[in-house]
């Protein structure tokens, strides 16, 4: 749903107990306590169903010996955070911690169970390598269709095409299907598609632990530029010293809990602390 220049994913958007005219008050509310706030996330809930089973077979096994066919996960417990205009931030937390899902959620990839996210300006999100690309299709198809997804032109795509393939160092691969790219090259043609976006978001999620170190601190320089242009940021990464490096903010996850959210050198402490 959008409304006065806000995208929302929630739950409630699609209920009809959420009319128009509730949304627009609780919009003026949010504008007028989160004006330069460029993600807002409020009270966000979202569980999963872990199956035990993966057969009738197995599951009817399970029930004669009264065993559990699945478990309810909750991977985010009502998580509330505003990230401003121009703000980098860090997700930081263990593996489980609700990270991952949080970004999903954020880029409208999943839909939370409860609360909603609101999201202000053209996101471009870093979240699966090689989300979005088609296997059969070669790197310059998906060059055109991955932006296209993120938003952009026939016309913007094509005037940027040389660019993308060129910080990519895809080269003579550009032709060659997609599924015979390593996921390094994955990575970098990926994270070129995004960048080169006319993006107010950018959301990064690990897939930087992927390519190679030279292409790595590429596009560590690159998130930098990006910053320093007052683009807004949300990173998950096990890279301490990278985040260290281009954020201002940690949000500290455990267990699907905001446990600190504060200055990065405070929150990067606050995570050593639980690894005790």
């Amino acid at each position: 749903m959008r409304c006065s220049g806000w995208d929302c994913h929630s739950y409630c958007c699609s209920s009809d107990s959420w009319s128009s005219v509730a949304w627009r008050v609780a919009l003026r509310k949010i504008s007028s306590t989160q004006g330069d706030a460029r993600i807002i996330v409020d009270g966000i809930g979202k569980t999963f169903v872990l199956r035990h089973t993966h057969s009738f077979k197995e599951a009817f096994i399970a029930v004669l010996r009264r065993k559990k066919i699945s478990t309810v996960f909750k991977a985010l417990d009502g998580v509330d955070f505003a990230v401003r205009e121009g703000e980098s931030v860090a997700l930081l937390g263990f593996n489980g911690s609700g990270k991952s899902t949080l970004l999903k959620l954020i880029s409208g990839v999943l839909k939370p169970d409860s609360g909603r996210v609101l999201t202000r300006g053209r996101v471009a999100g870093l979240i699966e390598v090689g989300a979005g690309f088609h296997p059969d299709l070669s790197g310059r198809e998906n060059v055109f269709l991955n932006a296209a997804i993120l938003g952009m032109s026939k016309r913007e795509i094509t005037e940027r095409f040389d660019a993308i393939v060129e910080f990519s160092e895809i080269g003579e691969f550009i032709d060659t299907e997609v599924k015979h790219y390593s996921s390094g090259m994955f990575v970098r043609l990926a994270f070129s598609v995004a960048i080169h976006t006319e993006l107010d978001i950018l959301l990064v999620d690990e897939v930087l632990a992927v390519g190679d170190a030279p292409f790595r601190e590429k596009c560590k320089a690159k998130i930098a530029e990006l910053s320093s242009q007052g683009k807004t940021m949300l990173v998950v990464s096990h890279d301490i010293d990278m985040v260290t490096a281009l954020c201002e903010r940690g949000i500290l996850l455990r267990h699907g809990n905001v446990v600190f959210d504060g200055e990065i050198d405070k929150a990067v402490s606050a995570l050593r602390a639980q690894d005790v």
